[in-house]
C-alpha cells in the first residue's frame, strides 16, 4: 500500500502520465522504434493520399499498434534481462530471441496487411 493513498482517477492520471513518459523515452532512444514510427508515418500518408476505407484504417490503426506495443515489450524484456545478467547468458539469450522473434511475427503480419490493403490501390493507380 502506497504512503500517499490517492482517487481512483488521479492514479490513472499519474499511470498515464508514466506510461507517456515512457512511449516518449522508447521513441527517442530506441532505433527500431524509430523505423517503426516512419513506417507510420508513411502508411499514414498512403491511406490519405489513397483513400482507404474505415475499416482498412482500423486494421492499419491495430498493425502498427500491434508492431510497437511489441516492439516496446521486446525493449523492456532485454533491459530487464540485461540489468539481471549483464554478461552473456545462453538463457538470457534465449529469451531476448523469443522477444525478439515476437516483434518479428508482428511485423510480417503488419508487412502482409499493409501488402493486402495497399497492392489493389497501387495497382488501379498505375493501370
Amino acid at each position: 500500500m502506497s504512503k500517499h493513498p490517492v482517487g481512483f482517477w488521479q492514479g490513472r492520471i499519474r499511470g498515464g502520465k508514466f506510461a507517456a513518459k515512457g512511449a516518449w523515452m522508447l521513441i527517442r532512444t530506441e532505433p527500431s522504434i524509430q523505423v517503426q514510427v516512419g513506417l507510420a508515418v508513411l502508411v499514414t500518408l498512403l491511406g490519405l493520399y489513397f483513400g482507404i476505407s474505415r475499416t482498412e484504417w482500423l486494421v492499419q490503426l491495430l498493425a502498427i499498434g500491434l508492431v510497437m506495443s511489441a516492439e516496446g515489450m521486446n525493449t523492456a524484456i532485454e533491459a530487464v534481462a540485461d540489468f539481471i545478467h549483464p554478461e552473456y547468458h545462453p538463457k538470457i539469450g534465449v529469451i531476448k530471441d523469443v522477444a525478439a522473434g515476437a516483434v518479428f511475427i508482428a511485423a510480417v503480419v503488419a508487412t502482409l496487411i499493409g501488402f493486402y490493403i495497399y497492392i489493389p490501390y497501387i495497382l488501379l493507380e498505375f493501370t
